[in-house]
């Protein structure tokens, strides 16, 4: 049965988000310019550095950021304030018992957040994904087998890494080894793109999209990284949301939109059949279980909407759906009553 948070809880998580958005927005060095690529509009924060001028991306052109970079000046001024309001918040949402980012998993993903990962179009995908959506839903995960994991995983669109023009602050190489996480050795020479903890099990993991028929080594240059490129991701990234990782005073992350991850969780099950990987496979129909069970009721059109959008996209993707569910009845059916074919 589904565990809601408070109201307490879900008011908290909601401020702390606000303040994460507005303070991601305190350090703007210069005038922010609006620029047109493709059908697309981004944001820049661009100022002279000597005698060069740089943009800096801030991010893709809504109504949400255009308010908050017509307050940026009152934002910056009420930084100090901020910091300490999200640490007072931050104690009432482990009062109520949200999932907090243990000490290693947190310093890894906020020196990401710090270098630019997030701002630059990295997702947080998997595991670690799925225990925000805590807050994103306003339900209790739990920490059962489907809510634990070492790894952490990155994922990003090759192409939007290349259009953006920006990178990050700092060598991801670097920032990881100030961590204790070493490359992992690559079939494909000079192109890095998992990293593991020499002191503990952590993995730090890069994605993307594949487009093409193989599942090969891709760069993404706004990252300084290369990823490995999977089939059926690019469902799973598309139109994200950013959400507080609960570490310290809390870290502004981007994951993937809940019945995305849900529905994607359906598919990357059949993938996983044999060996290691069908533990895996049992963890990613849990995840999916779950999220299936709280969508239906909450926000039925959004999963119907993932559901169809997934079913449109060819006779591999119904296959690898098919599969799934028919280990998963209960959730079939609920997904059929969406779908109206049932």
């Amino acid at each position: 049965m589904v565990q809601h948070h408070s109201a307490i809880g879900t008011a908290a998580w909601t401020d702390l988000l606000r303040m994460l958005k507005d303070a991601s927005l305190s350090d703007l060095r210069g005038s922010p310019k609006l620029k047109t690529v493709g059908r697309k509009r981004y944001w820049y924060d661009q100022y002279r550095l000597g005698t060069e001028v740089v943009d800096r991306y801030i991010g893709e052109d809504t109504p949400e950021l255009r308010e908050r970079l017509e307050r940026s000046a009152a934002i910056a001024r009420a930084l100090k304030e901020n910091e300490q309001s999200r640490a007072r918040l931050m104690r009432v949402l482990r009062a109520e018992g949200y999932l907090m980012a243990d000490a290693g998993t947190g310093q890894a993903i906020s020196a990401m957040a710090r270098a630019g990962v997030f701002r630059l179009g990295g997702t947080l995908v998997g595991t670690q994904a799925f225990r925000l959506y805590e807050g994103e839903l306003g339900v209790r995960i739990g920490l059962d087998h489907a809510a634990v994991t070492d790894d952490i995983d990155i994922a990003s669109f090759e192409r939007l890494s290349i259009v953006l023009g920006d990178s990050v602050g700092d060598s991801l190489g670097d920032v990881f080894s100030q961590l204790k996480f070493e490359p992992t050795p690559s079939l494909d020479a000079g192109r890095v793109w998992r990293w593991r903890q020499t002191d503990r099990t952590t993995l730090i993991e890069f994605l993307t999209p594949s487009f093409s028929a193989d599942e090969g080594i891709r760069d993404l240059p706004a990252l300084g990284v290369s990823a490995q490129s999977l089939h059926f991701l690019n469902f799973l990234i598309a139109e994200p949301l950013r959400t507080p990782l609960l570490y310290r005073a809390g870290v502004l992350v981007q994951v993937p939109r809940p019945e995305r991850f849900a529905i994607h969780k359906l598919i990357v099950a059949d993938r996983r059949r044999e060996g290691p990987e069908a533990l895996k496979a049992r963890k990613d129909r849990a995840q999916a279980a779950f999220l299936i069970d709280v969508l239906a009721e909450e926000r039925p059109d959004d999963l119907a909407e993932a559901y169809a959008a997934a079913l449109a996209n060819g006779p591999s993707w119904r296959a690898r759906l098919a599969a799934t569910l028919a280990r998963m009845p209960r959730e079939a059916e609920r997904l059929a009553r969406l779908d109206g074919s049932a």
